[in-house]
């Protein structure tokens, strides 16, 4: 069966792709991935990420800097960010968020960056992608504060979703999507079977995250758009629905929620 999906997180600026970036994406065309966003984790994976969407007709850009890169942004920083989201193909700012995992860490220069992009993609009205890792406590109110504020906004997406459906359920309140990726075909996600199958099918989308979490059949190896469809097999199972009913919806809401045409 022909699939089409979109791969809402990638990494394609990477240095794992640099020799053979070409070769990546014909696999991904050859297996349904209709669509790629490669997401920014600082300035130079951002301009690189406008420059792929510039020279990819399926490629389109995320901007912005990773938490665990806040500390080093400075003004200067922040303004080309600024520059490089009036691009046309940027469709989401990010990614951002708190991780409170990779240490030393410093709180306040994490929620001092996601205001700044959260502030960004206000006025530019683009989608926010967020990174959340073990920071419940701090970014969940402080998110769902911002939608409040802003409730005519098209909030974004949490991308890596890896908890309890309860927290699902809260961002979904707020109006965010929840994204998953290859791990849910990890053994251990066993644990999260739960969450997976209480995320409205209408709220879900799907991503690689790549190079980054390859599923189970490629542990080890360079994770890579193609490999998206295992995913999108192994979600279908775990909801027990059919694959075609899970990435008919997926598709359509990536495309929905940042404005694809």
């Amino acid at each position: 069966m022909t699939m089409k999906l979109i791969d809402s997180h990638a990494h394609l600026d990477l240095s794992q792709f640099s020799a053979d970036l070409d070769a990546v994406l014909k696999r991904a065309t050859d297996a349904g991935i209709s669509r790629i966003i490669t997401i920014g984790i600082d300035l130079r994976s951002s301009r690189e990420a406008v420059r792929l969407a510039e020279t990819y007709d399926n490629i389109y850009a995320s901007v912005g800097i990773h938490p665990c890169d806040s500390g080093t942004a400075d003004e200067t920083t922040l303004t080309e960010i600024e520059k490089l989201a009036a691009m046309p193909r940027v469709v989401a700012i990010g990614e951002t968020g708190m991780d409170f995992y990779h240490k030393p860490f410093s709180e306040a220069n994490q929620r001092e960056s996601l205001l700044f992009h959260l502030d960004l993609a206000v006025r530019t009205n683009l989608p926010v992608v967020i990174h959340n890792r073990q920071a419940d406590q701090s970014i969940v109110p402080l998110l769902l504060k911002w939608a409040e504020s802003n409730p005519s906004h098209p909030k974004g997406v949490i991308h890596c979703f890896n908890d309890k459906v309860e927290v699902a359920q809260r961002y979904i309140n707020a109006g965010f999507h929840i994204s998953v990726g290859g791990y849910v075909t990890y053994p251990s996600a066993k644990s999260i079977h739960e969450s997976l199958r209480g995320i409205p099918l209408n709220r879900l989308l799907l991503e690689t995250d790549c190079p980054f979490l390859p599923p189970q059949g490629h542990r080890g190896q360079r994770n890579e758009p193609a490999y998206l469809v295992q995913t999108a097999e192994a979600l279908a199972e775990i909801r027990d629905i059919p694959v075609k009913e899970l990435t008919e919806a997926t598709t359509a809401n990536t495309e929905r929620l940042f404005a694809l045409p």
